[in-house]
């Protein structure tokens, strides 16, 4: 395995822990953390798609970080 598949990995594992940890109570979708992680995860996962030329997930978590730090400014403000 290499470092582009272990990012996109860590971008799943990312997503999928901040998506439980607001089902689950544990944050608020509100919580900067949460933002903080689907943009990296998100990330992650556009690095590791792109080099491997799979481009529907490109623009899914292209979109998904885009609305992700949209989300980060507007809590912040």
């Amino acid at each position: 395995m290499n470092v582009k598949e272990v990012t996109g990995w860590i971008g799943v594992l990312l997503i999928l822990s901040a998506y439980s940890l607001v089902t689950f109570g544990f944050i608020q979708p509100e919580n900067v953390l949460y933002g903080l992680m689907n943009v990296t995860g998100a990330f992650g996962i556009v690095v590791s798609s792109y080099y491997k030329r799979d481009f529907q997930p490109v623009l899914l978590n292209g979109i998904w970080l885009i609305v992700a730090v949209i989300g980060i400014i507007k809590n912040i403000s």
